[in-house]
């Protein structure tokens, strides 16, 4: 199968095209590595490094080319950053999604698009989750108008290989492996009790694979792991010395738990990774 993976010098999306590759699928990757990395790209993929708000369809690397499926993964991720950012953000996440959707309708590919479990706390709280929602819209108006085949997938939170350690784009996982790493106290926002679904990236690779071997026609499938932990709970995970409480932080969901039950009906697919485990290796490594 020829693949296209936008955002594939990123977390997921780097993780997704090393799948692809060892499957044995010819993947192209489209980023302009705003929030990727050169080096997260497999060596065996084709780079063509293009900012996704461009017409992709006068890019001259991907000029008659006849992909089967186009997995949308390119965003700028993650809610706190968006609220310092909010246009970059929507026309990014959002006018970008359109052009990504000109170019699958074009070549006549099936898309998979990359969307966020913030949608069930409230698309309107922060940028970041109102662009995801409003490219979930791009999604299903280009379906029923135009007849492009599209799946979406909501994300839960995401961790593993390559997730983000430092700066404004790193998620929970990734900092307290930095903190634990370092000796340092493990900062835990509010009283730590808002409880996440964590789902394993190579579990969310599988999901997007399995959304991708039939048509759909602007199906959402919630990608996580089904149960959830409290941030205290995961802090304690990685038995720090000691833990820190820092302010909460606005436009955040207070619980996130993924309904698995129409992806497991409709794709057969259910995670395997465990988030007490992961956790476990880390340890040993130390």
């Amino acid at each position: 199968m020829f693949t296209i993976v936008t955002g594939g010098g990123g977390f997921v999306g780097s993780n997704l095209v090393d799948k692809l590759v060892d499957q044995g699928h010819d993947v192209f990757v489209i980023d302009n590595f705003a929030t990727g990395y050169p080096h997260n790209v497999n060596k065996k993929a084709k780079l063509v490094q293009e900012d996704i708000r461009n017409n992709l369809l006068a890019a001259d690397k991907l000029r008659g080319l006849k992909p089967e499926v186009v997995f949308h993964c390119a965003a700028l991720a993650r809610i706190q950053p968006s609220f310092k950012k909010p246009a970059e953000t929507i026309e990014v996440n959002s006018q970008g999604t359109v052009q990504v959707l000109e170019y699958v309708k074009h070549v006549g590919a099936k898309m998979v698009y990359a969307g966020s479990s913030s949608f069930y706390f409230d698309p309107h709280a922060n940028p970041y989750a109102y662009s995801k929602w409003i490219g979930e819209e791009h999604c299903k108006m280009y379906n029923k108008v135009y007849g492009v085949p599209v799946a979406i997938a909501r994300f839960f939170n995401v961790y593993g290989p390559r997730h983000v350690q430092d700066g404004e784009n790193a998620a929970v996982l990734g900092i307290f492996e930095r903190q634990r790493k370092n000796n340092e106290p493990l900062t835990v926002t509010g009283n730590g009790e808002q409880r996440r679904d964590f789902c394993h990236v190579f579990d969310i690779c599988s999901g997007l694979i399995a959304m991708s071997k039939d048509s759909w026609n602007g199906e959402v499938f919630n990608l996580g792991r089904g149960n959830n932990y409290s941030i205290n709970e995961v802090a304690a995970m990685f038995k720090p010395q000691e833990i820190k409480h820092v302010p909460a932080r606005s436009g955040e969901a207070w619980t996130t738990l993924a309904d698995l039950s129409f992806t497991q009906k409709k794709l057969g697919w259910t995670p395997s990774h465990n988030l007490s485990d992961y956790v476990d290796e880390f340890l040993e490594t130390l």
